[in-house]
């Protein structure tokens, strides 16, 4: 008995990383890379609606319409020069976008409100996927008085109407450092840089 629910596991195992290598990665797709050698470098990485991926050392890389195996090849690739030998690099997708997990296909942009310092606040059309980065970049970034450690993002949930909050370090985000991470911005979400204070 036994035995035959660990050959149904393993086969079950087997067919998920079958699946895994051979599925093209997609915008919007999360990526979970890790780096044997180096644990301070495992972390979640999303791919940009362009297809690009970036990761500490390697810069920006190509991910979309490649299998994981092709984007841990390329990590390893830009990294290694870092490393005494090639590194060991796993790539798996932890999450898929919205359009290829089949949610929200339909629609392919979103509206986004920002309000404070920004060069450019307001309500602001998106295509579907882009990050908070991004979306600053399109919208002409911060005014010269921008808190850009303590930026607030305000999220509603479609179904229960709840409100969450999420303060963010843009510095953070844009250096890669700590637990700074882009974040992939929904419909209705509302960005709000708050004011420097004396000496921040």
């Amino acid at each position: 008995m036994y035995k035959f629910l660990f050959a149904i596991i393993t086969m079950l195992f087997a067919t998920a990383a079958v699946a895994q290598s051979e599925y093209r990665i997609q915008p919007g797709d999360t990526l979970q890379v890790e780096v044997l050698e180096d644990p301070s470098l495992n972390r979640s990485i999303l791919v940009l609606p362009d297809g690009t991926v970036s990761f500490p050392f390697a810069g920006s890389l190509s991910a979309g319409n490649r299998t994981t195996s092709q984007v841990a090849g390329a990590i390893t690739s830009a990294i290694s020069p870092n490393f005494s030998s090639a590194p060991t690099v796993f790539v798996n997708v932890a999450a898929l976008s919205e359009v290829a997990a089949g949610s929200g296909g339909a629609h392919s942009d979103i509206h986004i409100f920002l309000m404070g310092e920004i060069t450019t606040p307001g309500r602001v059309h998106m295509d579907r996927g882009t990050t908070l980065v991004q979306a600053l970049a399109q919208t002409g970034g911060f005014t010269p008085y921008a808190a850009t450690k303590r930026i607030i993002l305000r999220r509603t949930d479609p179904k229960s109407g709840s409100v969450k909050t999420h303060k963010l370090n843009y510095r953070a985000i844009e250096q890669g450092a700590g637990t700074g991470r882009d974040i992939r911005l929904r419909d209705g979400d509302v960005i709000i840089v708050p004011q420097r204070r004396l000496f921040e």
